[in-house]
């Protein structure tokens, strides 16, 4: 494998690192503006920023939803898809560049991810899904079949998205939320049943 640079060096990236070593990657290094320094982040080296892209594999260690959409749309290379090998990803789902699939999380059949998107660890995206780019469904969240989630939207950690059941462009779905009723763009929910804050 070549070698894998992550942009962004913080939480996020080192579990994207774990991921890229759990997949077989040796050669793992962060990309990150914030470490003027160039010193270490968990067991990796910080090798320089993302001004420095050369010709590597690339994957975005960036958690928040706007600004790893935005790196997406603005760096000049392809990013690669990270997927835990102890992830249930269906053969037939589809899986958008740059997204990653977390330790111990599932993707069903025919579900459709895409760019940039993160599936963390212990969630579960069932069939027929589908995610927008940038979409984060935090560890542990649960969405039925044939949830719709719009672009940059958040679902918390622990929350449960009904079946069939669609959630809007930049939306944000609190911990342990229960989503019973379709959710509008730019809305935040929480409880149980999910209402509006």
């Amino acid at each position: 494998m070549k070698a894998l640079r992550i942009i962004g060096a913080g939480g996020h990236g080192r579990v994207l690192a774990d991921i890229a070593e759990a997949m077989g990657y040796r050669d793992i290094a962060f990309l990150d503006a914030a470490y003027p320094d160039f010193a270490r982040s968990g067991a990796w080296d910080v090798i320089g920023t993302p001004a420095d892209i050369d010709e590597s594999e690339y994957a975005l260690g960036v958690g928040n939803n706007q600004t790893r959409i935005g790196l997406l749309a603005s760096l000049p290379c392809d990013l690669v898809t990270l997927i835990h090998p102890s992830a249930s990803v269906s053969p037939h789902a589809e899986i958008g560049a740059g997204s990653v699939i977390c330790a111990g999380a599932v993707v069903g059949a025919f579900a459709k991810l895409g760019q940039g998107c993160v599936v963390n660890t212990g969630a579960s995206v069932d069939h027929d899904c589908v995610l927008a780019d940038g979409v984060h469904i935090s560890p542990g969240a649960r969405l039925g079949g044939g949830v719709f989630i719009g672009a940059r939207t958040w679902v918390g950690i622990g929350a449960v998205v009904r079946e069939y059941k669609s959630i809007g462009a930049d939306a944000m779905i609190g911990a342990g939320a229960a989503v019973t009723r379709d959710v509008a763009d730019g809305t935040r929910m929480g409880g149980v049943p999910a209402k509006e804050f």
